[in-house]
């Protein structure tokens, strides 16, 4: 007799051609080959993994190599994704981050958990761990100097629009929400829960390296600063719609990586930096964990005279060991860069185009005018 059900696996196809079910029911990875016959979803390899770690609640099955008992594959037809979300997600906040598969394991983890272990978003009003008006505890934070991490305490104030961290009974730095972004970097921080914000101090891009020895006491942390970046934002701009505020909170960068660069007057030797594309910002670093960006370049719209192109301006002294150039051309002056690859390349302009095409918001023309006359 032959392990799988042929009669129960051409069923299941069937009922994966179901609106809903042709993507991760969890992070939205196309083509699920696993499901979980007791809650009766698709899903995909990675996020089976984080199911099998909750076998009280979640049965996993492979697809294709398992065999079916028509009474699960019933059940399955009487499920499915879209009804599981609307059980599961009922009360999800609109400031909670969720995952999609491009994502870090730890975000889909707690997401996964906060669903189908803990319940938190199928009760309307419930208390959730991340809407406290101040949350306090102790984070592990890399020196700006050492690369040593040091346990400090943290505070993010609703009222206030702030999260503070302290050295000793000390703040040592008051961060505004409204500048703050947060993502989750595990492996440039050499940590599966680490954060890395980034902020404006003194017309200067900070960043401040974090994590926290519990997956879930970190993410409740991410979604708590995205809680008060959205009440911060609901009181600033009491006209606009939660749709148009979401994207302001927290957002992973488009791109990162090494390249190499030249000064302004494009006869010095081009250096290799760490850049970081946030959106209209580029901001590049001698290190990954730097501290400080070591300069920034803002990228507007195609309209007001910005533009990029690969390769270099005719003329190039040829001191870079990189030979995949890229030029951005701004209204004030053009930047040069250099790529490993072409398919680095390739990646970076397409990047920038993507920014160049979007129109500009009334807070990045703000943003483009503080660039230009920056101290």
């Amino acid at each position: 007799m032959t392990l799988v059900n042929e009669r129960a696996s051409r069923a299941l196809k069937e009922i994966l051609q179901k609106p809903g079910n042709n993507e991760c029911a969890d992070c939205g990875a196309p083509d699920p080959e696993w499901a979980s016959s007791t809650l009766g979803i698709f899903i995909c390899h990675t996020c089976s993994g984080i199911h099998r770690n909750i076998s009280e609640v979640s049965k996993v099955k492979s697809l294709t190599l398992a065999r079916w008992e028509d009474g699960e594959v019933q059940f399955m037809s009487e499920n499915g994704n879209l009804r599981a979300r609307a059980k599961y997600e009922a009360e999800v906040p609109i400031y909670y981050y969720k995952p999609s598969h491009k994502d870090c394991q730890i975000l889909k983890e707690q997401w996964i958990r906060a669903k189908y272990e803990r319940n938190e978003f199928t009760e309307p009003e419930k208390e959730l761990p991340y809407e406290q008006s101040v949350r306090e505890g102790f984070l592990w934070k890399r020196g700006r100097d050492n690369g040593q991490f040091f346990s400090r305490r943290f505070v993010l104030s609703d009222r206030d629009g702030t999260l503070k961290y302290f050295a000793k009974n000390d703040p040592k730095i008051t961060i505004k929400v409204d500048t703050l972004n947060a993502t989750f970097q595990p492996a440039k921080i050499g940590n599966p829960n680490g954060l890395q914000l980034t902020f404006l101090k003194d017309f200067r891009t900070r960043n401040i390296f974090i994590y926290h020895e519990s997956s879930k006491e970190i993410v409740d942390w991410f979604n708590a600063i995205r809680a008060v970046q959205l009440h911060y934002l609901q009181v600033a701009f009491p006209g606009s719609s939660n749709v148009d505020l979401i994207p302001k909170l927290t957002r992973n960068f488009l791109k990162e990586g090494y390249m190499e660069k030249t000064g302004p007057r494009q006869t010095e030797g081009f250096k290799k930096r760490w850049f970081t594309l946030d959106h209209r910002r580029l901001m590049y670093f001698k290190d990954p964990l730097d501290a400080f960006a070591k300069g920034e370049v803002f990228i507007g719209h195609k309209d007001l005279g910005y533009s990029v192109k690969a390769g270099l301006p005719q003329g190039t002294h040829a001191n870079h060991v990189w030979h995949y150039g890229i030029t951005i051309t701004t209204p004030d002056r053009s930047f040069l860069f250099t790529c490993e690859s072409e398919s680095e390349q390739k990646d970076w302009i397409t990047n920038f185009n993507r920014v160049i095409q979007q129109p500009m918001s009334p807070q990045e023309y703000a943003m483009e005018a503080l660039f230009k006359h920056k101290p």
